[in-house]
């Protein structure tokens, strides 16, 4: 996997750090450079919002100079604010954080995501010293994010070159067998008979079910769910279950 590190130039707010320090932890980074930060007391909202961060990546956070970064990473320079054409090179060409995964993915090279100030970001001195550009895209009336919130943005679109497992199952969806979904089907047509549907609208309304069906994608246990719904209405529309009959609540 690409060695990735965060830096962040001249944060004002303790916070802020804190929060981006438990992005690297929730997307599976754990180098992160301070360029000016400000003091990180461990009894201060920096440890206190870096959550479980706290533990390693804050605290093992490195201080270092700008030039530091420049000598020594690919770097991606992280701005909201971009030049609109080719006319000016400072901010463009740049690249948007979901495609950036891509760029860097057989890069061979250390790489450092490279985040400014809260105020005013990265300078425009700065930013003409790093390699890359990258720009997340939002309202044009306000595309200004805050500094943390931006920073879990990009951090999140790496995920698939700095996770390697994440908490869900390897199949977060498994569809029914198909046996499952056709005695679904056959038991709707069970219901319909039995709650007395007109028999001229029966097969349209079968054909319709089943294309709601198909397009729902259900689980086994929701087939199964759905089959027991529809016998206990049929029962209960031909009489066999009185409504309200404690005996048939599970």
């Amino acid at each position: 996997m690409v060695d990735i590190a965060v830096a962040v130039v001249g944060a004002e707010t303790p916070g802020n750090v804190g929060t981006i320090a438990r992005g690297m932890k929730n997307f599976g980074l754990s180098e992160l450079y301070l360029v000016d930060p400000p003091e990180l007391d461990p009894e201060g909202e920096a440890y206190g919002f870096a959550g479980h961060a706290r533990e390693d990546v804050l605290p093992n956070a490195r201080e270092v100079s700008f030039e530091y970064l420049v000598e020594n990473f690919y770097t991606v320079a992280c701005t909201a604010t971009t030049n609109e054409d080719a006319r000016k090179h400072v901010r463009y060409p740049f690249v948007e954080p979901a495609d950036l995964t891509d760029e860097l993915a057989d890069l061979d090279a250390d790489v450092c995501i490279v985040f400014g100030r809260e105020r005013v970001g990265l300078l425009n001195e700065e930013i003409a010293r790093l390699d890359r550009v990258c720009s997340i895209p939002a309202s044009g009336e306000y595309p200004v994010l805050n500094l943390a919130q931006a920073a879990t943005i990009v951090l999140y679109e790496l995920r698939d070159l700095t996770v390697e497992e994440t908490q869900h199952p390897e199949n977060a969806h498994v569809r029914a067998e198909e046996h499952e979904i056709e005695g679904l089907y056959e038991t709707f047509s069970e219901y319909l008979h039995d709650v007395g549907h007109p028999e001229e609208k029966i097969g349209k309304t079968e054909r319709l079910f089943r294309r709601l069906i198909a397009r729902g994608q259900p689980t086994g246990r929701e087939a199964r769910t759905m089959r027991g719904v529809l016998r206990r209405g049929a029962l209960r529309a031909t009489g066999e279950i009185p409504r309200g009959d404690e005996d048939d609540e599970e």
